[in-house]
């Protein structure tokens, strides 16, 4: 069981990287883009949609509405890019938000900013697998049943190769990313040409009548003011991973800063142009989306409309310009999409163990998290996104409408706290700056990131009022309690790294040690106990039994009387053949009559080969040593005894075969 364990592993994982070897896995540019922007480019293929979705509540009366939330969008990403490419300037250590909101606001507010990522990262995963499944649905309806298999089945792959390493991942991902965004732009291209040469594409849904909900037929001012702003806030997508650069700056190659703010600005202009192509040609093509996750019974006129799920826009825009569902350039689109959609959550598998290792440096989160795995990738912070998105996607199953609900507001809390931070670091750094071109600088840095930090606010409250009832609310009650569970675990660091401070100068030896040896049979492993015990020179020795059966103590005696041995044995009555119960009894007893003297406890055990033969063993053991461990001033001690089936074991482990101890060995120079 254990080999099958560790060629797995190695098969996943692949071969253990020394860590001397970090410097080679830092990211060119070429690379780097496709890690941490994969995320942001992707969020294209369901931004505009999440727009139209909202817009059509209401009919197709409400779509004139759509060119001015996209603006609107545009001119916030543009703002949020511009924004963090000072941050990336000021803190290239790729703390981002956290390390910002912690050194200018303070601690409490720096913990709020990693909670709200957290949770973000996690939607990352879900809300991206989850298009990309849509996407491939699309391409083949008759999958539509394998939704959440499939979800999960990507989450598995993507987190598989991240525990490769960092570099790897980008290799494997960086040919998807820019196929997509070839496609992409080529089917703007397309779409655009032919409705300047007056053939201009038109949707497989244009045909078809979209009913109002009820209430959004004729909207008052302010209720019309209210959906044009849910629309927005649902376009805000768009925005998700534009963090990322900030935060994994140290993966980038020298010069790290400057690296990370050109990937940053090829990122933003490449994303926007997308998004405004792929909005003008869902317009034009007059794409009519109701529920791409369900029926198409919401779209009037749809036959069968019960068992013919909705394409997704970015499908039916692809099917317009390239001539339908059935040609090459619309599995093409939808291929790439789909790939990068669920490649995009690599983007999250990459800033959440950084993020989580950053944390666990500043006992924030278990250390665990701070720990390289084999291939020099946080592999802890891996698996643990991993598992809660698949939780996710299980609870929702795979339903970008219901998961995009919980996503922005994680990503608009990190902005608004991280922008303003640095407006208090420019404001700070202006105090003691002399030079005046460096000053203009600054004062030019200030007033970008103060118009985001404003920015984001507003967007931040636009997004928990338009979205509270939808489910947003979960994210609301989530954040507070993981802000609190992370308070919780540093105060818990804190208090242990008190207790365990040393007020001592020097070391103080304990002026006796009593050694017991606790004895089950006299076998070798009680005598290789006690041969070890008497080596510490003890200033008393007890071997200890207790009697559960009077005829094996008997026996016990008897054969303790044989050997002769220079240790007394000393027997515990048991009338109901407990053996923990007045061992520890017994122990705490020599504690409180010698309580300036230090008790050591010998336990023999048995070391196997086999992971069955664990549960035939060393059970009482393992129960003595939980309880022992919890009383102060005692000492315990395993004694291992190996027996046959562990030297296979062994040899598995070093990868050669175990000494003859029967067979003379060769002198070995030194």
């Amino acid at each position: 069981m254990a080999l099958f364990t560790r060629v797995l592993k190695r098969l996943i994982v692949g071969s253990p990287v020394r860590s001397e070897q970090a410097g080679h896995s830092l990211l060119a540019k070429r690379l780097a883009l496709p890690i941490f922007a994969s995320d942001a480019l992707s969020s294209v293929a369901y931004a505009t949609q999440e727009i139209l979705l909202v817009l059509t509540v209401g009919g197709t009366a409400y779509l004139y509405l759509t060119p001015w939330v996209a603006g609107a969008v545009v001119v916030l990403m543009t703002v949020v890019v511009a924004s963090y490419r000072q941050l990336v300037r000021a803190y290239p250590t790729g703390g981002g938000d956290y390390e910002v909101a912690t050194k200018n606001i303070g601690k409490p507010a720096g913990v709020v900013v990693a909670s709200a990522l957290l949770v973000d990262y996690v939607m990352t995963v879900a809300v991206s697998v989850s298009s990309g499944v849509d996407n491939i649905i699309s391409a083949a309806p008759s999958l539509h049943h394998w939704r959440v298999w499939m979800a999960l089945a990507f989450v598995a792959v993507l987190a598989a190769v991240n525990l490769r390493g960092l570099r790897e991942a980008g290799l494997a991902f960086a040919a998807p990313t820019y196929l997509f965004a070839s496609g992409v732009f080529i089917m703007i291209g397309t779409g655009l040409l032919r409705m300047i040469l007056g053939d201009a594409p038109v949707a497989e849904s244009a045909r078809y009548h979209v009913e109002a909900h009820a209430g959004y037929g004729n909207l008052g001012f302010l209720a019309l003011m209210f959906f044009t702003l849910r629309a927005f806030s649902s376009g805000c997508t768009a925005l998700t991973g534009v963090e990322a650069i900030a935060n994994g700056v140290p993966a980038f190659k020298p010069p790290k800063a400057r690296n990370a703010q050109l990937t940053l600005v090829a990122m933003g202009a490449i994303a926007l142009s997308m998004f405004i192509g792929l909005t003008a040609l869902a317009l034009i093509s007059k794409v009519h989306i109701t529920d791409p996750t369900g029926n198409s019974c919401q779209l009037v006129g749809v036959p069968d409309c019960q068992h013919t799920p909705q394409r997704t826009v970015i499908a039916q825009v692809a099917g317009a310009v390239f001539g339908g569902p059935h040609s090459a350039g619309f599995f093409y689109v939808q291929a790439t999409t789909a790939l990068i959609l669920v490649l995009a959550a690599n983007t999250a598998f990459n800033g959440f163990p950084l993020l989580g290792s950053i944390l666990a440096r500043d006992k924030n989160l278990p250390t665990q998290l701070k720990t390289r795995g084999d291939r020099l990738a946080y592999s802890n912070g891996i698996v643990m996104l991993a598992i809660v998105a698949c939780v996710l996607i299980a609870i929702y199953k795979a339903d970008v409408t219901r998961l995009i609900q919980l996503y922005i507001i994680g990503v608009f809390t990190s902005f608004t706290l991280g922008q303003s931070g640095m407006v208090r670091h420019w404001n700070r750094a202006l105090r003691v700056e002399r030079d005046a071109a460096e000053r203009r600088r600054m004062q030019r840095s200030r007033m970008i990131n103060a118009f985001g930090a404003t920015l984001a606010g507003v967007v931040l409250v636009i997004v928990i009022i338009t979205k509270f009832t939808k489910g947003a609310y979960l994210v609301l009650i989530a954040m507070p309690i993981l802000y609190l569970v992370m308070r919780g675990i540093h105060k818990h660091y804190e208090r242990v790294a008190d207790e365990l401070v040393s007020d001592e100068m020097g070391l103080m030896l304990p002026s006796r040690n009593h050694v017991v040896v606790l004895v089950s049979k006299a076998h070798k492993p009680t005598m290789r106990a006690l041969a070890y015990a008497r080596a510490t020179r003890p200033d008393t020795l007890t071997a200890l039994t207790v009697n559960v059966d009077d005829e094996e103590t008997r026996a016990l005696l008897a054969e303790w009387e044989r050997r002769d041995l220079p240790v007394k044995l000393t027997v515990l009555e048991s009338p109901y053949r407990e053996i923990t119960k007045p061992i520890v009894a017994y122990i705490k007893q020599l504690r409180a009559d010698r309580p300036r003297e230090l008790v050591s406890v010998f336990i023999p055990e048995y070391v196997m080969g086999r992971w069955w033969e664990q549960l035939l063993h060393n059970q009482s053991a393992l129960r003595l040593k939980g309880r022992l461990l919890f009383q102060p001033g005692v000492m315990v001690t395993s004694v291992p005894w190996q027996l046959e089936s562990s030297k296979a074991a062994k040899k598995h482990l070093v990868g050669v075969a175990p000494p003859d101890p029967d067979k003379p060995q060769s002198p070995q120079r030194v």
